[in-house]
């Protein structure tokens, strides 16, 4: 009779869910913060997801199911949208294997200092500890690389050129520098001059 009560306290240990939030502040607008956010067609700045199969221009609305690939296995995973309040809070539910279930949450605030943007992970059931010690590194990422993708949308839409950013043409004008010095090098001739 005791151990049956033993198997059951430690069953009920590996149940408490496992939580991770991530909050970070940015210098774009909530408006701008969203619409990354609801996005699905554009995961590209995401450090987990890969592609998904959402149409371009489609929001998220409840009861929405597609399918993605991750960037840590080629097998597609399910992904179902459980709630959305425009501009402020997307829940989504992701189904990737038996034994684990994980919701993850997106909050947009606006403040006066800026707009947050915060990033709730919640794994439960008897797979969660393998699982978050395999994406907790990433997941730590996730805000991060949302808020610099957000902020480089916003400085390619107010350059001149709108589509370039400014780190592709300082990439540009270094390579351009190195392929002369190594050019004028292997001619033999120095680039400058000495005394």
């Amino acid at each position: 009779m005791l151990g049956f009560w033993t198997k059951f306290a430690r069953r009920d240990r590996l149940m408490y869910p496992l939580v991770g939030t991530y909050r970070a502040l940015s210098s774009a607008s909530a408006d701008e913060l969203w619409q990354k956010v609801v996005n699905f067609a554009d995961v590209s700045w995401h450090p987990i997801l890969a592609r998904t199969n959402v149409p371009r221009g489609l929001l998220p609305k409840p009861g929405l199911i597609f399918e993605a690939v991750t960037r840590l296995s080629p097998i597609p995973i399910r992904i179902f949208v459980e709630r959305v309040n425009p501009r402020e809070l997307l829940s989504i539910r992701i189904m990737a294997m038996p034994g684990v279930e994980e919701r993850v949450t997106y909050r947009v605030e606006s403040t006066l200092c800026g707009s947050y943007i915060s990033y709730s992970v919640t794994l439960k059931g008897w797979l969660s500890p393998l699982v978050w010690s395999i994406i907790r590194p990433y997941a730590e990422k996730v805000v991060d690389r949302l808020v610099h993708a957000a902020e480089q949308d916003r400085l390619s839409a107010a350059l001149p050129g709108g589509s370039r950013p400014v780190r592709s043409s300082f990439q540009d004008l270094l390579s351009l520098t190195l392929m002369v010095s190594s050019v004028s090098l292997w001619l033999g001739q120095p680039l400058l001059c000495s005394v």
